[in-house]
């Protein structure tokens, strides 16, 4: 290897080994960051099987998206969000409710920074009531633990901050 080749190749190694550990510090502290499932409110684990919180009639199966539980909430989510514009899909949806709350409507997380300030997160997709508010999208409950509210508004704010929920990978 001459002295010309040398130092472009010690140059790209250098940077590789650079981005290799900024790229493992930021995974290192979205893990540190990111609560578990035991951090969680109590989570059911078949979460197909998730029955709606009573206290809101606009979740009842018979309505766009169909049956009472974790797959027809996020299909009548899905339907608003069309309405809507807002992107997503199924899959990143599902997948972000289950790190979330484990699809788990009336999950809480009670230890987090938010918590700490006083307003916990809420919810499938533990949203805080400010960012609730902010992000509520008309046609859906005012109740940050309804289901489809939670959903659509949490889909709602990725989407202005991240451009979809399917670009969200950790906790947001």
């Amino acid at each position: 290897m001459t002295a010309i080749t040398a130092t472009p190749r010690l140059a790209r190694l250098r940077s590789l080994a650079l981005a290799g550990l900024a790229t493992t510090g930021a995974a290192a502290a979205s893990l540190t960051l990111m609560p578990t499932a035991a951090h969680a409110a109590e989570a059911p684990r078949s979460a197909h099987s998730v029955a709606a919180p009573s206290r809101d009639s606009r979740t009842d199966s018979g309505a766009v998206g169909g049956a009472n539980n974790l797959d027809g909430w996020i299909k009548k989510s899905l339907a608003i969000m069309k309405q809507q514009g807002i992107p997503g899909s199924y899959e990143g949806l599902h997948r972000n409710i289950m790190r979330e709350s484990g699809g788990n409507p009336n999950a809480q997380n009670n230890w987090d920074v938010n918590a700490q300030k006083g307003i916990p997160s809420k919810g499938l997709l533990q949203v805080i009531d400010p960012t609730f508010n902010a992000y509520h999208v008309a046609g859906t409950a005012h109740s940050v633990t309804d289901p489809v509210a939670n959903i659509t508004a949490a889909a709602n704010y990725a989407a202005h901050r991240y451009g979809s929920i399917d670009n969200v990978n950790s906790a947001y």
